[in-house]
């Protein structure tokens, strides 16, 4: 089911670094995200996952602001 995670760049890091509200923690998981090869995967789970939910911590390579933001636009071009 989620087969990308075993590849994800994240995996064995402490998962606190990517819900952390410090802006040093914040800058070291998206860091992260950037090198990671499956990030795109990441992203659509969380969007999946966040549908209709809070959004929080860093996910797919986007802060949770970020994420919500693309769901928004994403929701707005599927009802045109």
């Amino acid at each position: 089911m989620h087969e990308w995670r075993a590849s994800a760049a994240c995996r064995g890091m402490d998962p606190e670094l990517f819900f952390s509200a410090g802006p040093i923690d914040r800058g070291h998981a998206l860091a992260a995200c950037r090198a990671c090869p499956v990030a795109r995967d990441c992203l659509r789970d969380a969007l999946a996952f966040e549908l209709g939910q809070k959004f929080y911590g860093i996910r797919g390579g986007l802060t949770a602001k970020d994420r919500r933001n693309l769901a928004r636009r994403l929701r707005q071009r599927s009802a045109r």
